[in-house]
């Protein structure tokens, strides 16, 4: 151990003695001190003159893996300089012939390689000092600064370090010119970064290359998350070349084989592989998250739903050649698995098999004019070239249809959850910018195989609104759309088209029956079969129009409430409030030279704006952020009703009621005479029986009913959640319609759906430092901290040159 101590303090020495080492510690300073300070100066900035806005700047600062943060870039500069670093650290013994020296003294190759190893990791320990010296300062201009979470990633750093360093030992090792054994490391260094992507399409060496690729390793540390296999990783691979420097130098010492130097060339790697496939089990992985808000762990509502899937799990994924949406090849099924480690870490036994098929229909339009004269089998081969695949590895249709029916799923990317006791369930890839399902989707589809969910029935008769229709009245896109990510089916509930007439039994197995707008009066056995449900505790929302609201009179009245005559209208001035001059739900600005008069006559004034009341926000979390949305003091949100009826109660029924919307104008009134919005303008006329004031649009009942907490929503107008207003888009109006839906249902659901995948939120998001200061310690470490080490190194190369 002496003899390696003093061969590292000799190497450390001569780094120290060169220009190199010198001008790359300057540069690391320069460029790390850029990063850190511009991002710090612009936060400063943003705080103090834009009144703060900041969340989250410990990892903003450090582990922003989106290319801002610290971290992130020191990875890619570590992957510049150290073959620079590295190159000389054998090849110059070679060159200068010194290695006689080392090879006669009483060591062994073993002392040689782990003395100037040690040397380099000395070194590094310089620049990480650096490094932390940004970690502490940050630390005292920021309020409770996550230290865990960052200094997790600066441990990531300093590991990829010692393995860059022993890559490049080994390298240095190989060649008597030191810029070739730098050019050799950066070829070994592309080659790990990208080698997770090759030979992926062979099951047999697929975990091998992907484990061994090196660029993920320290993004794991990075996000603040220690995983045994990410830390044994950078063990088993920085011990695995520093066994190959060993052998090498050996090699020279000794006179064997060819065939004897790579069967333990060889020997050495295999061992490794062996190590890294153990430890990269799933149930022999340990793991340590530590951000604040535990970003990398599934929420504890996902952690409860694993917990209660007993037995086994499988999860085949089926990929068409010819999907749509979303798609992946045989060389991406290690990079789709990863999508499911944290689910994999509280239940190690889950069985990851994918499924690769061709198959569209040829009889369709596009397949003739995109493969004319062709058959499926032909067009699947041009397909697999052109995607860059081995078409060998996809089967036809017909030998999996037998397994599974993926008619209903449009033969798209779905992945089948299949439990050992034979509950099963898709889970769906999504028409948005994102595409795969994420952890609330995720947790939905297992809990849905875990547990019976709620069962929601949307009544057809009498032309109601239904979820098989697809005109913008009806309720299909937000329901039962399998590519809309936010869908109640793909939010774990069952969904059901509700015909009295077909079958008046399907109420029994509903949990919620929704009723809107019906456009014709029901029978008596129709309402007798109605009321029974009521009476039977399960839950209800009933969906009104001003002009049909008639129909559900008698089911009002079992409840105790009735709609008000009339069509809600407030005032111009109230539509135009604070939404002219701001930005619309889809982001667009009104035209340059509107004038507010233009942006008034734009809308009838019986598009009612409403927002969620103080009783509302108690309900559940959901009912709570919708209420944050509609009371923000600039441009706030609203649920947008284009004709809506006011919603009284007239009898105590025993229920708990308690209003959810009001309108957002207190002078808006209940019009009884106007016709055309359009043309006509209304005015309050209280003769006529128009009253003005604050009005409710909608309303939450509760009570204890047959052994049940039932539960009750009316709203007064039915469009509110139809698919026509969810997907509107009108210039200057902020809409959160879509956020009503989901807040309908998870109360109505008990909190059961959808999953509550929130986190707390981020604490360190104030700054004690100026913008000032902020730049004059921009200054300080940018140019005077590198001045300062140009200045020490050259006196100190000064003075040795003169002994």
């Amino acid at each position: 151990m002496r003899a390696i101590y003093k061969i590292a303090r000799l190497e450390l020495s001569n780094l120290f003695y060169s220009p190199i080492a010198w001008l790359v510690l300057i540069l690391f300073v320069f460029m790390t001190a850029m990063n850190f300070t511009d991002v710090l100066w612009g936060y400063a900035r943003s705080q103090e003159f834009r009144g703060g806005g900041l969340s989250d700047l410990s990892r903003t600062l450090f582990f922003d893996m989106t290319g801002r943060g610290l971290w992130p870039k020191v990875t890619n500069l570590l992957y510049m300089i150290m073959p620079l670093l590295t190159m000389g650290l054998i090849s110059q013994e070679f060159s200068r012939g010194s290695i006689k020296l080392l090879f006669v003294a009483p060591i062994t190759s073993r002392h040689i390689v782990l003395g100037k190893f040690l040397g380099m990791l000395m070194y590094g320990v310089v620049m990480f000092v650096v490094l932390l010296v940004y970690v502490v300062l940050a630390g005292c201009w920021i309020e409770s600064f996550d230290w865990a979470a960052v200094l997790t990633g600066l441990l990531g750093l300093y590991l990829l370090f010692a393995t860059y360093a022993a890559i490049g030992l080994f390298m240095s090792t190989l060649t008597s010119y030191p810029i070739v054994a730098a050019i050799y490391m950066l070829a070994l260094l592309t080659f790990l970064r990208f080698v997770s992507g090759l030979w992926q399409e062979y099951t047999f060496v697929r975990e091998i290359t992907y484990w061994l690729a090196l660029d993920r390793r320290a993004g794991t540390f990075i996000n603040g998350m220690i995983c045994s296999e990410d830390f044994l990783y950078f063990a088993i691979m920085t011990t695995m070349f520093l066994g190959f420097a060993v052998l090498k130098l050996q090699f020279i010492r000794e006179r064997r084989s060819l065939l004897s130097k790579v069967g333990r060339f060889l020997g050495v790697f295999v061992i490794a592989m062996l190590l890294g496939y153990v430890t990269s089990r799933p149930m022999l992985r340990l793991y340590y998250d530590s951000t604040h808000t535990k970003s990398n762990t599934l929420t504890q509502a996902s952690q409860d739903i694993v917990s209660k899937l007993d037995g086994g799990l499988k999860i085949t994924t089926y990929v068409n050649l010819f999907g749509s949406v979303y798609n992946i090849t045989p060389a991406k099924v290690m990079t789709d698995i990863a999508r499911y480690n944290s689910y994999i870490r509280f239940k190690p036994e889950i069985e990851m098999d994918y499924v690769f098929y061709y198959y569209t229909d040829t009889t369709d339009g596009y397949f003739q004019q995109r493969f004319p004269h062709k058959t499926l089998k032909e067009a699947a081969k041009e397909m697999a070239k052109f995607q860059g695949v081995n078409v060998n590895k996809y089967v036809p249709l017909s030998k999996i249809d037998t397994e599974v029916d993926l008619r209903d799923e449009a033969y798209r990317f779905v992945a089948l959850l299949e439990r050992e006791s034979g509950e099963k369930t898709f889970l769906r890839v999504f028409q948005d910018a994102q595409r795969v399902p994420f952890e609330t989707e995720i947790s939905a589809a297992l809990k849905r195989i875990t547990m019976k969910l709620p069962t929601v029935g949307f009544l057809s008769d009498h032309r109601a609104r239904t979820i098989t229709g697809d005109r913008n009245r009806d309720y299909s896109y937000m329901v039962s759309e399998k590519l809309f990510r936010t869908a109640l089916i793909n939010q774990g509930f069952d969904v059901a088209d509700v015909k009295l007439s077909r079958d008046p039994r399907l109420l029994d197995h509903l949990d919620i029956l929704v009723i809107a707008e019906p456009m014709e009066p029901f029978t008596d056995t129709e309402l007798d079969m109605l009321f029974r449900y009521v009476e039977s505790g399960k839950n209800l929302i009933l969906a009104g129009k001003p002009k049909t609201n008639g129909y559900l009179k008698p089911l009002m009245d079992r409840l105790g409430l009735a709609f008000e005559a009339g069509i809600l209208v407030q005032g111009q001035d109230q539509v135009e409030k604070g939404r002219a001059d701001g930005p619309s739900v889809r982001g667009s600005l009104p035209s340059p030279g509107s004038t507010k008069q233009e942006v008034e006559r734009e809308y009838p004034v019986s598009l009612y704006l409403c927002k969620v009341t103080n009783e509302a926000k108690d309900l559940s979390r959901l009912w709570s952020v919708l209420y944050r949305q509609t009371r923000a003091p600039e441009w706030p949100y609203a649920i947008v009703m284009p004709g809506a009826s006011a919603i009284n109660q007239v009898e105590d029924k025993g229920f708990q009621v308690t209003p959810l919307l009001i309108g957002g104008d207190p002078t808006g009134w209940n019009e009884l005479e106007t016709i055309d919005f359009i043309n006509e303008i209304p005015q309050l006329n209280t003769q006529a029986g128009e009253r003005s004031g604050v009005k409710t649009t909608m309303m939450a009942l509760e009570r204890e009913q047959a052994g049940k907490q039932q539960r009750v929503v009316v709203i007064g107008d039915a469009d509110a959640f139809s698919m026509g207003e969810v997907m509107a888009n009108r210039r200057g109006i902020l809409s959160a319609n879509g956020g009503l839906i989901m807040s309908m249902f998870e109360w109505l659901s008990y909190g059961e759906l959808p999953i509550d995948t929130s986190r707390p939120n981020p604490i360190d998001n104030t700054m004690t430092i100026g913008a000032e200061g902020a730049e004059s310690v921009k200054t300080i470490l940018q140019w005077i901290l590198p001045a300062l080490i140009l200045l020490g190194g050259v006196l100190l190369l000064i003075r040795r040159k003169g002994k």
